[in-house]
């Protein structure tokens, strides 16, 4: 740990607060379509149409064309089943969609009534999120958990689930501690979620209930096979960040990526829309015991390394603030940073080293997500190689808690299972020969490593102090390209049409749920 100025670590902190509550004050006061689907597939509803159209889309949009969704759909919806006498939420919904069922916002008793049917309904799916997250804990204390830290963690995705699966186990068996599926490109950007077991993918696997069922069981499978749990990741950015949150918990995966800004700098969704679904899945991952996984190590392919190292430190702050009145607790914060600095410049490693140790000081009892090299490795398998040496060494001096396998073969081909292998062994050899260095590793309190992190430290109090100042405050900053030089305006970016403002009366079962936890 670098010896930081308490009283400045405090006052960065008490700045990112300030910054933030104008965005969860946003976050409160409003919802989006997927926040409603994500409480209807918490109350059982599943399943799509013939076209793949899932049933929880069609439902809120009958929702929405009949009343909007100031009031959420619970009160409307509930107050149709229990009027019209339908067997469940699916019998509902083919019922709107046939035009024999049309929805109201009704007062009284009949309101009344409606809240307690739909927290009923709601409450079964929770209740099923803390069965699966006892069974997490149960299997843990029963087949033992990895061995040390850092979390070794190997990203796996062919787009054929059925490929997946034998290639998770083959990494698990080879070293790795978790398993990230990584999403079909542009998933992101749909605004549903695709339904049952998919075979095919483009440059990564779709994310579905089904997916993450079975990739679930054949991981317990080799869990109990190893002797040590482990651990499964995937994606909760997009569209549907609360719905896919929701499956998550539901099917217990153990990690997600859920960053309050990924969404909005790298694929253009609209920041209010974000910020609203970034609270509600973040409540749903504290629920379930769920790590998340933030993106900061994104700025740093789009901006320099060291000239915005600062903007990772008030990303990670904001990070953290949000998270935190979402539920979350320090062990579930995965935030994120990476080794991107040009390994040209001098004294590249001893940077690395600062902006690290910086990280593992602010945020001592969070698990640091340590991001490998990739905007610099230009093809030579044998200087990447080294490159990710050099990273897994920097992990291991500076006590990370997951360390993302890095390929040699980074921005040449999609990684071969040889490649795995390894970048597997790369990881193996340095943190057994210096795993434990992070106890004898001090850096001098006026050497350049601490200077350099308290540089960046300040750099970052400056960048607060500003963005407070700001009339638009946060939402001004991003429209400005602050983080990741992405200029996106609050009131541009897909998804702006799924928002809405929170009625007098505005009713989730889920929330009140999840609020009062």
């Amino acid at each position: 740990m670098l010896d930081l100025d308490r009283d400045q670590v405090a006052a960065a902190r008490k700045a990112a607060r300030r910054v933030c509550e104008p965005v969860i004050e946003l976050a409160r006061t409003h919802t989006t379509d997927s926040v409603e689907r994500a409480t209807l597939r918490l109350a059982g509803l599943s399943g799509a149409d013939p076209d793949g159209v899932p049933w929880a889309n069609h439902l809120v949009d009958a929702v929405r064309a009949d009343v909007g969704l100031g009031a959420g759909v619970c009160i409307p919806v509930w107050d149709a089943v229990l009027t019209s006498g339908v067997g469940d939420l699916r019998e509902l919904t083919e019922k709107a969609l046939a035009g024999s069922i049309r929805f109201r916002v009704p007062d009284g008793e009949a309101s009344r009534a409606a809240r307690v049917a739909s927290r009923a309904a709601v409450a079964r799916g929770i209740a099923e999120i803390d069965r699966r997250r006892g069974e997490r804990e149960e299997l843990i204390a029963t087949v033992g958990d990895a061995p040390a830290k850092p979390w070794i963690y190997l990203i796996v995705a062919t787009g054929d689930i059925e490929e997946d699966i034998p290639q998770a186990q083959a990494a698990a068996r080879a070293g790795a501690d978790v398993i990230a599926v990584i999403r079909s490109t542009g998933q992101s950007l749909l605004d549903y979620v695709p339904e049952g077991a998919t075979r095919e993918g483009f440059a990564g696997t779709y994310a579905t209930q089904e997916n993450f069922r079975l990739m679930r069981a054949a991981l317990d499978e080799t869990s109990r096979e190893l002797g040590r749990y482990v651990r499964l990741t995937n994606y909760a950015s997009g569209l549907c960040m609360p719905e896919i949150a929701a499956l998550a918990g539901l099917e217990r995966l153990d990690m997600m990526l859920n960053d309050s800004m990924y969404g909005i700098l790298f694929r253009d969704i609209n920041p209010v829309r974000t910020f609203v679904d970034q609270r509600f899945s973040r409540q749903i991952h504290a629920r379930a015991g769920i790590i998340i996984n933030t993106g900061e190590d994104n700025y740093l392919t789009t901006a320099d390394a060291v000239d915005a190292a600062h903007t990772v430190t008030v990303s990670q702050l904001i990070n953290e603030c949000l998270a935190k009145e979402a539920g979350l607790a320090d062990w579930q914060l995965g935030l994120g940073h990476a080794f991107e600095i040009d390994p040209a410049l001098p004294d590249s490693f001893r940077l690395e080293l600062a902006h690290a140790m910086l990280a593992r000081t602010l945020f001592p009892d969070a698990p640091l997500k340590w991001m490998p090299p990739t905007r610099h490795m230009d093809g030579d398998v044998f200087r990447g190689y080294l490159l990710d040496g050099f990273f897994n060494l920097a992990g291991a001096l500076t006590g990370q808690g997951i360390l993302l396998v890095g390929m040699m073969t980074e921005a040449v081909v999609t990684p071969w299972l040889s490649d795995r292998d390894l970048a597997l062994r790369n990881v193996r050899y340095v943190l057994n020969a210096a795993g434990g260095l992070a106890e004898d590793f001090a850096p001098p309190a006026d050497g350049f490593i601490a200077n350099r992190a308290r540089t960046v430290l300040g750099e970052s109090q400056t960048l607060l102090a500003e963005i407070e100042a700001r009339a638009d405050g946060l939402l001004g900053a991003i429209a400005d390209g602050t983080f990741g030089l992405m200029r996106r305006p609050a009131d541009a970016g897909r998804g702006r049409d799924g928002v809405a403002v929170r009625a007098p009366g505005y009713y989730n079962a889920a929330i009140e749920i999840l609020d009062e936890s």
